[in-house]
């Protein structure tokens, strides 16, 4: 290719300065909408009671306090087992959902596979119409006997309708079929392709489902909710909650649960507390996104087939 025709190509690829300030600008903002209210709640909770009492929310309370973490200090134990749970179940199910996510997202892009049309069906129909709840609580604690264990809270979430339906048209748009041909006239077996070849590919999809998956389980609250009697399994958000409501139950009856109750239900800083417990919950989480983040990156470069 000349000179004369690549300066003609970047021509095309040049954004002009006006152009490149104002999405500057743009994506300042949109930056600063998701950060602003993070800082803002982390605020909040270094606030004290008397300064929200006065001059309600603020980037610069009158009096900075740790009164909200050391309440929640005090329920360490209750809070640390909950924490290891919530670790366990998000862990466990992000790995079991990806593999199950992965595989039949993959047999269902593979235009030899005799059951693909009827188990495209059987996966589709969920996306749009339910069982209920009625009919998902039995499942699950009359057939399959799963309530008060850690499986009802890793199975439900495993596999989702709208995951695979992802994983099966990234399969079917990605990967070329020269390379799955290229395998198996080498003589390797399926599972060797899919393992191999197929996930190594298929990182950036694996990365967006695995991120998915991750907030899903770790946000989860309500089936601790409706299927765990054991306080000792329920996840944090499920215990946070549970928090919660006790702080609000002390406070609204103070004058009927005696006196030291009344005095610890009015020194409680119930409002700096809640945005510490929303600290609590979002740390780990937003730890955690910038391995997804890197994963992802570097996914977009692996796999590249030459011609």
């Amino acid at each position: 290719m000349s000179k004369k025709q690549l300066e003609g190509i970047e021509k095309f690829n040049r954004v002009h300065p006006l152009t490149n300030a104002l999405f500057t600008v743009l994506f300042t903002i949109l930056a600063l909408t998701c950060i602003v209210p993070v800082i803002f709640v982390v605020i909040i909770s270094f606030s004290s009671a008397d300064s929200i009492q006065q001059i309600g929310y603020s980037f610069w309370p009158q009096e900075w306090s740790l009164e909200a973490y050391s309440y929640l200090w005090n329920v360490r134990e209750m809070i640390g087992k909950a924490l290891l749970v919530s670790i366990v179940v998000t862990v466990s199910g992000c790995v079991l959902g990806l593999f199950l996510t992965a595989t039949m997202g993959y047999c269902l892009s593979r235009p030899n596979f005799k059951l693909r049309g009827f188990l495209t069906w059987v996966v589709f129909i969920p996306m749009i119409f339910s069982g209920g709840l009625v009919a998902t609580y039995n499942v699950y604690t009359t057939v399959l006997h799963i309530n008060d264990t850690l499986w009802v809270l890793i199975l439900p979430m495993a596999v989702s309708s709208f995951n695979v339906t992802i994983c099966r048209t990234f399969f079917r748009t990605t990967i070329p079929d020269s390379i799955i041909e290229s395998a198996k006239i080498d003589g390797a077996p399926q599972l060797q392709i899919f393992f191999q070849i197929v996930l190594p590919i298929s990182l950036p999809v694996l990365a967006t489902i695995g991120l998915f998956l991750t907030f899903g389980y770790w946000n989860d609250w309500w089936l601790s909710l409706m299927y765990i009697n054991d306080r000792d399994l329920f996840s944090l958000q499920a215990v946070l909650m549970s928090v919660e409501k006790n702080i609000e139950y002390l406070a609204s009856h103070a004058s009927s649960i005696g006196v030291s109750a009344a005095e610890y239900a009015a020194s409680m800083p119930k409002e700096s507390m809640r945005m510490a417990m929303a600290v609590v919950i979002i740390f780990p989480i937003a730890c955690a996104y910038p391995f997804f983040q890197k994963y992802f990156v570097s996914g977009l470069t692996i796999g590249a087939v030459k011609g």
